[in-house]
């Protein structure tokens, strides 16, 4: 019996996906839920699963080959369950003893395929220099083996020139003395959607305002051993995902999405934090109903969230459905970035600076003095379409007073 691996049917909104690399090469035996194919879309990569046990009969989408949600991506030759004896005076034989021989012809089968699969030398250069697999192509030598010939017209199939251009450097890369990184798949796409989102469909506009901590930092060294015997690390992002559940509850538009027919508000708010992944990139996982959510809350939610990010563990669905989100750019040095590029479909995203202790002047009692204090630039980044200027800086200014006057 024939089993179809098909490509998981949900996807996250405006993402593609190809796959990164199978785990399994064709005539190898596979067993129920093991996993079978690494896809990687430009948030997060994902295992699917082998959906029954067998041997793997056929690739159909090969590496780096977008798929579409559902799409037919190979076949599993499904081994015969076990039958029970058909006669009372049949010699009886265990389903151990059965099961037993099923994996061994699957091994002699993976063998015997392996064997066919054996390449030349000048078969194996060809395979190299086009990052091939022979598992991928569909031999037509003796005993089903890959030739040359096999290799080229794989090659040409898939496009000549494409992949000549994906493994030559180009004249000018020729000339400047170094190395060559091709460039992965979420690098790819993180570069596809920062030019989409900033040149072809939202006008950026940024504004800037400046926070004093003092209050938030006092609030967080009383609380942080009370929140660290529950299990919780309190960041400082959670007390900006937490204020910005009060700015947009004042300019709700902040949490929005634009049409050409209307302006689309959600009755939730769903906060995306920027994370950056050592060497990868940037994935922005999400927490979700935050309107819902204390402190405490908010800060298990994110602390869990960006620990399955670094450990390369997110879900599709651990990155859909943001309605707002965050990039505490300051966690790296940085005092100021603008303009944030914008997560399309969102509206808007917010950018914090370094915290640092400045002098700034403050009037007391009628004089004026000059001061220390922890503060830290706070940016907002919008679609213009979406919100005018004014409604910008008011949602700064309600930002930055729950920030100043923070009160569980």
């Amino acid at each position: 019996m024939t089993i179809e691996v098909r490509a998981p049917s949900e996807q996250s909104e405006g993402t593609r996906s190809q796959v990164q690399r199978w785990l399994k090469a064709i005539g190898e035996p596979v067993t129920e839920n093991e996993p079978l194919i690494e896809v990687e879309t430009d948030k997060v990569t994902i295992e699917i699963p082998a959906p029954a046990g067998g041997v793997l009969q056929e690739i159909l989408k090969h590496e780096q080959e977008e798929i579409e949600p559902g799409e037919l991506l190979g076949t599993i030759q499904a081994v015969i369950a076990a039958a029970e004896p058909a006669a009372a005076g049949a010699t009886p034989v265990s389903k151990q003893t059965v099961a037993a021989s099923e994996i061994r012809t699957a091994a002699l089968t993976a063998h015997a395929d392996a064997l066919a699969k054996q390449v030349s030398p000048a078969v194996r250069r060809l395979l190299t220099q086009h990052g091939l697999d022979a598992s991928a192509i569909r031999g037509t030598g003796a005993g089903g083996r890959v030739t040359v010939d096999d290799v080229l017209s794989h090659v040409a199939s898939r496009g000549s020139a494409q992949t000549h251009r994906e493994t030559m450097p180009t004249e000018a890369e020729a000339a400047v003395a170094g190395r060559r990184v091709p460039h992965s798949t979420m690098r790819k796409r993180i570069a596809e959607r920062m030019v989409e989102s900033l040149l072809h469909t939202a006008p950026h506009v940024t504004t800037v305002f400046e926070a004093d901590l003092s209050a938030v930092i006092a609030h967080r060294a009383a609380h942080k051993e009370d929140f660290q015997r529950q299990g919780v690390s309190l960041t400082f992002t959670a007390y900006f995902v937490a204020a910005c559940v009060d700015a947009i509850r004042e300019v709700p538009e902040a949490n929005s999405r634009w049409t050409d027919e209307a302006l689309i508000v959600p009755d939730t708010i769903n906060i995306g934090v920027a994370t950056a992944l050592e060497g990868k990139g940037l994935v922005v996982p999400v927490v979700r109903n935050v309107q819902g959510l204390g402190l405490l809350e908010i800060a298990r939610e994110l602390g869990q969230i960006v620990e399955r990010a670094r450990d390369d563990k997110l879900t599709p669905s651990d990155v859909r459905d943001g309605t707002f989100t965050i990039s505490n750019h300051g966690v790296s040095g940085s005092l100021v970035a603008t303009p944030i590029i914008i997560n399309q479909p969102q509206s808007a995203i917010l950018g914090v600076g370094k915290l640092e202790k400045r002098a700034v002047v403050v009037t007391e009692n009628g004089e004026d003095r000059i001061v220390i204090r922890p503060r830290c630039f706070i940016t907002l980044t919008l679609d213009h379409r979406v919100m005018d200027g004014h409604r910008a800086n008011r949602f700064l200014q309600v930002l930055v007073e729950r920030l100043e006057n923070w009160k569980d």
